[in-house]
């Protein structure tokens, strides 16, 4: 029997887990989130203004990330449309962003003309800093980054060179709510910030997205995007010449749902408690992993603080006699271990074909013409194509889910010699 449950499920043995169904559920539907969205229903459905939850979520995210103003919007992508619109990038601009991110961190910009210069990643998949550097020149107006898979970007060096060289700095933050650097909030570095609240992201409502700010004109820039009428005009003052447009605004509408604003400020009030119990996990699968010469587990610095949307793993073949990772990915499923994960809409943007023939969508790149390949980014690729990703549960009792899942992980690796 002994010998049965060590057989690789997928040459003939038992799974390590007898269940084939998800093994994990977040947002988790509490008791508190079922009556937040009932009050939020006879409260309103559409709410025109700050007021209400609204207000309450802005409020309450703008002091958690030491930021004067927050603003709701319906998705991460246009939360960060809005911020590139308020720093007002435009065509003939160029813009630093990293390689491998998802593309919504990068494909707003084309709407406003300006040219998405791609950066190579670090160890940890992270926009790399020596390589901002190199890619800066008179045209350059800013830097965007992300946070990837909730590990903080090297701040104090990406922070230094935009000063130094006068350029905005830009925080996509949508996979590290509650991450910090050095006890301080991601969010709060750059001159405007973005997160997503859809899906799986640490801070969700099912959709909406959410932006920072400190500077005035950039909060009513984004205001004028996709917030027009009454918003503008309860918050721009009628002193300031932009408040002549707050009954168009600039004609988009980007208002988020309340009944998911209801959600997202519940889960968010909990986001400290949930991130402790994910680092945990973290470590312990790090820990029980670290053994495991070809499985790299990311390299976290003194001071960092991740918030852990999920947990990635990079894939040595070359420490497992060359097995291609579609094989020990292959074994994993069979083990029903079904939360492990490639991700495959996350990828370096030059693999992309919006960023190796841009114009066919947008025409105005065909005088401002940018052009990616394969190859363009090697380390972006390596990254991409031997990453294995693993959710981080958030409560006390998935304890015995991820000794599951470790144990799994380890019993493919033991018997890996048997798929070759």
């Amino acid at each position: 029997m002994k010998k049965e449950k060590q057989k690789l499920a997928i040459l003939g043995g038992s799974p390590t887990i007898k269940s084939k169904r998800s093994h994990y559920q977040w947002p988790k539907i509490t008791k508190s989130i079922e009556k937040a969205v009932i009050k939020q229903l006879y409260e309103g459905i559409s709410i025109y203004d700050k007021s209400g939850i609204f207000e309450r979520f802005e409020e309450n995210f703008a002091k958690y990330h030491e930021r004067k103003y927050a603003l709701l919007c319906n998705s991460g992508t246009t939360a960060i449309h809005s911020m590139f619109v308020a720093a007002g990038f435009k065509q003939g601009d160029e813009v630093i962003c990293p390689a491998y991110t998802f593309f919504a961190t990068v494909t707003p910009l084309l709407f406003v003309g300006a040219k998405p210069i791609l950066c190579d990643c670090d160890e940890n998949g992270n926009i790399d800093p020596g390589e901002i550097k190199k890619k800066i020149n008179s045209k350059t107006k800013g830097v965007v980054i992300t946070h990837m898979w909730g590990i903080p970007c090297q701040m104090d060096e990406i922070v230094k060179i935009c000063k130094k060289n006068k350029l905005l700095l830009l925080e996509d933050c949508s996979h590290a709510h509650g991450a910090t650097y050095k006890s301080k909030p991601l969010g709060s570095f750059g001159d405007l910030a973005a997160w997503s609240l859809q899906g799986l992201k640490n801070v969700s409502g099912g959709e909406g997205g959410v932006l920072v700010a400190n500077n005035d004109e950039f909060y009513y820039k984004a205001l004028l995007l996709g917030h027009y009428n009454k918003r503008c005009k309860q918050e721009i003052p009628k002193t300031h010449k932009f408040y002549k447009y707050a009954i168009t605004g600039m004609g988009l509408k980007y208002r988020a749902h309340p009944l998911a604003i209801a959600i997202a400020y519940n889960v968010f009030k909990d986001l400290d408690a949930y991130r402790k119990i994910k680092n945990k996990f973290a470590l312990k699968i790090i820990k029980e992993l670290r053994s495991i010469n070809g499985l790299a587990a990311p390299k976290i610095k003194s001071g960092v603080t991740p918030s852990w949307y999920a947990l990635v793993f990079q894939y040595k073949k070359d420490k497992f006699q060359d097995l291609p990772i579609e094989k020990i990915f292959s074994a994993f499923q069979a083990e029903n271990l079904t939360e492990v994960d490639r991700p495959v809409s996350t990828a370096p943007l030059n693999l992309l074909p919006l960023f190796q023939s841009p114009e066919e969508l947008f025409p105005v790149y065909k005088n401002n013409l940018f052009s990616y390949k394969p190859g363009d980014f090697p380390r972006a690729e390596n990254f991409y194509h031997n990453a294995i990703k693993l959710p981080l549960w958030t409560s006390k009792k998935d304890a015995k889910m991820v000794a599951m899942y470790i144990k799994g992980i380890k019993k493919v690796i033991k018997n890996y010699r048997k798929l070759l």
